[in-house]
């Protein structure tokens, strides 16, 4: 069926923002306008988010291709750091026109054939070879997802791999692991390697290290969100909030490596989400590819796995415009 030369609604919905656009695509190329972005919570539910921009967008649609921060079943999803239930048979009969969801980040692996040469950053150029690819994504929480090489093509599937356990490499990781498992009861991926994580692992390391929270602390300036301060003062020379940064791209590191592993994505790993490129001075020093390697026997496969930085905020935009040609809604 397709999507022809009919808009459609794309919608990458996520914890803490959701990006609204009207997309056409043109061959290979993905064409975006009347893009909107909204803080998620500030809406009691998807539906009033489609409202809102219903009252904004030049024209209308043909269908809505959304991407969920949650599993999607049956065309229906928890998001999984937001109270929205969401379910496409419900928007279709709301008068919004026929609906697919598709988790986020298989929306972003969508997308990776869309991003130009200029759109990416490479940690790590390994030895281009036929074969899977795999995408992680922190942004408000961890999203995974791999993309299934068959000889011409590439087909994205989701997963939620970062919900799997957290594995501590070292004693400090050993311990932040006891303090989460006593919050928690479960430590995932998701709670160390995410931007919900980054404010706990710094208080943590308050902790470990004896130093007082300064960024957090009580009378700090309070008008970004914690993890885009805890960065700001990184990237403004703030000791601790260094060693924070070091360490999550270790961490970020390490988790890349496992889903590469997993996916065994001789085709290349793409490391997408916001915090990414908000970070990339940090990505590109040894820590990250170091702990993407460090595999043991398995290290000369990491060492020969292109790896690159995903720059654009686009790709999940991309990539829901792009799967509306295999929708049999459009």
């Amino acid at each position: 069926m397709g999507m022809g030369g009919e808009r459609v609604l794309v919608v990458d919905v996520g914890g803490t923002r959701t990006r609204l656009a009207l997309a056409l695509q043109e061959g290979g190329h993905v064409r975006l306008w009347d893009e909107h972005t909204v803080y998620s919570r500030q809406f009691s539910c998807f539906e009033a988010v489609l409202d809102h921009y219903k009252q904004q967008a030049n024209g209308g649609w043909r269908c809505v291709m959304a991407g969920v921060s949650g599993p999607v079943a049956d065309q229906m999803a928890q998001v999984t750091n937001l109270p929205w239930r969401i379910d496409a048979q419900a928007i279709q009969a709301g008068g919004y026109g026929p609906c697919r969801l598709l988790n986020d980040l298989e929306a972003v692996a969508w997308g990776v054939p869309a991003l130009a040469q200029e759109e990416l950053f490479c940690l790590q150029e390994g030895r281009v070879a036929p074969g899977n690819r795999a995408v992680i994504a922190a942004g408000t929480g961890l999203g995974e997802a791999g993309m299934m090489f068959g000889g011409d093509c590439w087909r994205p599937f989701a997963t939620e791999g970062g919900h799997a356990d957290f594995a501590p490499r070292d004693a400090r990781e050993v311990a932040l692991w006891g303090e989460l498992a006593h919050r928690y009861g479960h430590v995932s991926w998701e709670r160390v390697v995410s931007g919900m994580a980054l404010p706990e692992l710094y208080q943590f390391l308050c902790r470990y290290h004896n130093e007082p929270a300064s960024v957090l602390a009580d009378g700090a300036p309070s008008s970004m969100e914690p993890a885009a301060a805890l960065t700001a003062a990184a990237m403004d020379g703030d000791a601790l909030c260094e060693t924070l940064l070091v360490w999550f791209a270790a961490l970020y590191g390490a988790e890349a490596g496992n889903l590469a592993l997993k996916i065994l994505s001789r085709g290349g790993l793409y490391v997408a989400g916001g915090i990414a490129p908000k970070i990339l001075p940090f990505l590109q020093r040894p820590e990250f590819l170091e702990a993407f390697c460090a595999k043991g026997r398995m290290r000369p496969l990491l060492e020969s796995m292109p790896v690159h930085v995903v720059l654009s905020d686009r790709v999940a935009l991309y990539g829901l415009a792009l799967a509306a040609n295999q929708a049999e809604i459009c």
